[in-house]
């Protein structure tokens, strides 16, 4: 058996798609007597190869589409991939799939994985029914699980009258049921207010400590720093970065990391300022207020760019309200990794 918790080797997964609905593949007539026009292929994962250690908290980071829970799910069993392997405590998720079933817990994203018509407490009983587990020890487990994600008050009430917060910790307390070594959380934080966020992060970091391994998707690159021991960028379904955030930081040190919050910002300044020397990887993003954009750009050497940047905002009715300049965060790594913001 291998020594990772978590091992992945150029994951490959493959969905078809009708020619008319790809963008970019112009529409196609149909003829009398020829063969049906073979479905082109989307690929959601394109050779995707990890190894995450036991008692580790691996990040991976990326966009919506990026990949990362088509990854999750071919990581649990959910999905087969078209091609390469992976492993799970040891174990082949195609070959071996009820031993990986037993190894882990999955929270997934976007899913519904709890009854809202139940309690909390007849939620955990029922899945605990399914794991097969003797009544007494699902009690006293459930009783702990309870406990744990701050339920024990609220146990009686349906779901359906849940915060996303406390619904997101019944789904974690129903994955940890039977204290699989590894967990899998796909966005757990994605539509909580901070504060829900913020408990389900020390939630996270509790488990940790007691030795679970976690594969975390994410999109928010703050949370990723504070809760990963090593991250994977995934972009476009491959992986084009993966380090411990202080080295991915590290690998863009020396480039300033420039943030405009202008009012009345033209579209056509984009080129204006990227044009500058010294300046790369430009970013504007609409603001609260409909005339606000903030405007976010790398340069070599903020002292030599800022007096040309500054000169042409302030024109063709453009006004400059605040300006900071800060080191580059991962957000920064992901911008300079592919020239986009993590959110497009």
């Amino acid at each position: 058996m291998s020594g990772w918790a978590i091992e992945a080797i150029e994951l490959v997964k493959k969905f078809p798609r009708k020619a008319a609905e790809n963008g970019d593949a112009p529409k196609q007539r149909k003829r009398f007597f020829s063969k049906k026009a073979a479905p082109l292929m989307f690929t959601a994962v394109d050779g995707v190869s990890l190894q995450i250690g036991q008692g580790e908290i691996f990040g991976l980071l990326g966009p919506n589409g990026a990949g990362k829970s088509t990854t999750i799910r071919m990581l649990c069993t959910l999905l087969e991939p078209t091609s390469g392997t992976a492993r799970i405590n040891g174990y082949d998720v195609t070959r071996q799939a009820n031993q990986v079933r037993a190894s882990l817990g999955a929270v997934l994203g976007g899913e519904r994985s709890i009854y809202w018509k139940l309690t909390a407490r007849e939620n955990l009983e029922y899945f605990a029914a399914l794991y097969h587990l003797p009544p007494e020890i699902a009690r006293k487990r459930i009783d702990e699980l309870l406990e744990r994600v701050e339920l024990a008050d609220r146990q009686h009430d349906l779901v359906e009258k849940y915060s996303s917060g406390m619904k997101q910790r019944v789904a974690i307390a129903r994955s940890m049921l039977s204290r699989p070594p590894i967990l899998l959380l796909d966005e757990p934080t994605l539509g909580l207010d901070p504060q829900a966020a913020r408990r389900l992060r020390e939630l996270v970091k509790e488990l940790r400590a007691e030795g679970h391994t976690i594969l975390l998707t994410t999109h928010y690159m703050e949370e990723a720093d504070q809760l990963s021991d090593r991250i994977g960028i995934i972009d476009g379904g491959k992986i084009i970065a993966l380090d411990t955030p202080q080295t991915l930081k590290a690998g863009v040190r020396g480039t300033d990391v420039i943030h405009l919050e202008i009012a009345g910002w033209h579209q056509d300044q984009e080129a204006v300022l990227q044009a500058l020397p010294g300046v790369s990887n430009l970013i504007s993003r609409r603001t609260g207020e409909e005339a606000m954009h903030e405007v976010s750009l790398h340069a070599a050497d903020s002292r030599l760019v800022l007096p040309q940047v500054i000169e042409r905002v302030n024109t063709n009715g453009t006004h400059l309200v605040n300006l900071r300049v800060e080191q580059p965060s991962l957000e920064d790594v992901f911008i300079h990794l592919t020239g986009k913001a993590l959110r497009d």
